[in-house]
């Protein structure tokens, strides 16, 4: 059992009923809450049947109100045809409770490749979009649950993959952000001439302007978060954002903005974020420490630029083989607020 410190929780759009409060205007005393986390998975077409053992034990476990996938629905060496998508929303349809899903880039950014099929990842993204998100304001899976799409923002109304919802004092959240470096990585396969330096622009757009989603999604999650008084923060994107790497290296710069707004604003919040990913196939728990990204380019002041944010936490959970699961329990009653168990499924292993 592995106990995590997670960050705080953020708040959903004003139509949403959020009460905190009770009559007398005392804070709301919350219970254990429980979910599912799963991520890069069925990672191959040879995974399905494992991936089947584990909607049987995520079904199984009472305790558990709604799942949500980080992306990586296929694996990166597939093709991304419309039977192999759909196969794959129908799976997830298994779950008896409520699904919520954030796209991985092999299902759509890494779709130009020739194993891939050769797909313009634009047209991908599209198609993902109409099938996992047909109705933006409720989830997929067995049980439908209501939420709050970025979509319904002026200026963001393609954006329906982006997401909130509010339970046992914590706004849950997706953003859409990918490997591949964010989508900075070239379509190479339908086109030789898109580079790093040389971008095709239909690609760069998309990026910035999800980018620019992204960013403003992150600060409404902590808005509604601060003014609602929240407990906590989580955080679902499908990358690993690459704390690690240096901001001035070419991976990095698909995530440079991302980081450093979710660092400034977990710094503000003061309270626990969990900030949950899959990407890389290995569970792991970290407090990670961000390499700075500084849009002026001036050089890191230890005395007023923190790398490292106390409050916030990172998992990372299972994904390809073995298909295994996590349980995220919110304990009301501890300071640390997020319980994090890994669920090894016995019948793959």
């Amino acid at each position: 059992m592995l106990k995590t410190l997670l960050i705080s929780a953020v708040l959903v759009a004003p139509t949403m009923t959020m009460a905190d409060t009770n009559d007398k205007g005392t804070t709301k005393k919350y219970k254990k809450y429980s979910f599912a986390l799963i991520a890069d998975a069925p990672y191959g077409d040879q995974n399905v049947t494992a991936f089947e053992s584990l909607v049987n034990d995520v079904n199984q476990d009472r305790g558990v109100h709604f799942v949500m996938h980080g992306g990586d629905i296929k694996s990166g060496s597939q093709t991304c045809s419309n039977d192999r998508l759909n196969a794959r929303f129908e799976l997830y349809q298994q779950f008896n409770k409520p699904f919520i899903y954030t796209p991985g880039d092999n299902e759509w950014t890494d779709c130009h490749r020739t194993n891939n099929g050769s797909y313009n990842p634009l047209e991908r993204l599209d198609y993902l979009r109409q099938l996992f998100f047909a109705n933006p304001d409720f989830s997929t899976g067995g049980k439908k649950m209501r939420v709050i799409a970025q979509s319904r923002d002026e200026g963001f109304e393609q954006y329906v993959e982006n997401a909130m919802f509010y339970r046992a004092g914590v706004v849950f959240s997706t953003v859409h952000v990918v490997g591949s470096n964010n989508n900075l990585r070239p379509w190479s396969g339908i086109d030789s001439n898109d580079s790093f330096n040389n971008p095709r622009a239909d690609r760069l757009a998309e990026f910035e302007s999800r980018e620019n989603a992204s960013i403003a999604w992150l600060n409404k999650i902590f808005e509604q978060a601060t003014n609602k008084n929240a407990k906590g923060v989580f955080i679902l994107i499908h990358a690993d954002p690459q704390f690690a790497v240096n901001f001035d290296q070419e991976g990095r710069a698909g995530f440079n903005r991302f980081l450093e707004t979710l660092s400034q604003l977990t710094l503000a919040f003061k309270k626990p974020v969990l900030l949950a990913h899959g990407d890389s196939h290995i569970y792991f728990v970290d407090k990670p420490k961000l390499v700075p990204w500084y849009a002026d380019g001036s050089v890191l002041d230890s005395s007023t630029k923190q790398t490292f944010v106390p409050n916030l936490t990172r998992v990372q959970t299972f994904g390809d083989s073995p298909q295994h699961w996590l349980k995220i329990t919110i304990e009301p009653s501890l300071d640390d607020l997020f319980l994090i168990q890994p669920q090894v499924v016995n019948a793959n292993l």
